[in-house]
């Protein structure tokens, strides 16, 4: 088998069993296969966006504030990575899925924005492995791949109850939820980068702490969502 193929089965097996976790759980009505390959598609193309993004992000802050600056790397992760990365997420999935129609039970929300996430992972994953080597694969299966997943569950836990609140009338609720969805992902994205980006013995130590902390709480709504998932 040539190398490149191993290279790239390599970075997107871990994406793909997290798809087949994650679309098992959907056991009232499945998403159609045509929209869940289009949100992985838009995955793609929001990983393109965002490296387009960042590094014109990273050129202005660069002209701003120095490297050595402690404000750098929070500035970096929460307001050019996160921002952008959960931005162009949550925008591309929004555009294709808010009003179609198959959007018509709370745990959707769920899976499109593990859909679409996975997709931007499993590419962005691609140019690791093949820029670092296989011997970045187990890290990146472990830690990278499954805090896509983390940011995007909890993104569609409020992007479910902003349809059902759409659907009830009350705009305000509505509004609240899908900038909620956002928010918590940029949060979440932006204190997961942090952590990893300081590379201090503290930083390391509060980086696997939270990451097991946001997995067993990402597992538990997967499970409560997916038990008490309901009509919109």
């Amino acid at each position: 088998m040539p190398i490149g193929i191993i290279y790239i089965i390599a970075a997107v097996f871990p994406a793909a069993l997290l798809l087949f976790y994650i679309y098992r759980k959907d056991t009232i009505e499945k998403e159609p296969a045509s929209l869940l390959l289009k949100l992985l598609g838009l995955g793609v193309v929001a990983a393109l966006l965002s490296g387009g993004f960042e590094t014109l992000a990273i050129a202005v802050l660069d002209r701003f504030i120095s490297v050595s600056n402690p404000l750098y790397v929070i500035i970096l992760a929460f307001l050019v990575v996160a921002v952008i990365e959960e931005g162009t997420k949550y925008i591309l999935m929004k555009a294709v899925t808010w009003r179609n129609s198959h959007f018509n039970f709370r745990f959707d929300g769920i899976i499109y924005a593990v859909f679409i996430s996975l997709g931007f992972a499993a590419f962005e994953n691609i140019g690791y492995v093949i820029g670092y080597g296989l011997t970045i694969a187990p890290t990146r299966a472990l830690l990278a791949i499954p805090g896509h997943m983390s940011f995007a569950v909890f993104m569609g836990f409020f992007y479910g109850r902003a349809r059902l609140w759409a659907n009830r009338g009350d705009e305000q609720k509505a509004s609240t939820n899908r900038w909620l969805a956002y928010i918590v992902a940029v949060l979440l994205h932006g204190f997961y980068d942090a952590c990893a980006m300081k590379q201090t013995t503290l930083s390391t130590l509060i980086f696997f702490a939270f990451i097991i902390a946001v997995d067993i709480l990402m597992i538990r709504t997967i499970r409560k969502e997916s038990r008490e998932d309901h009509p919109l």
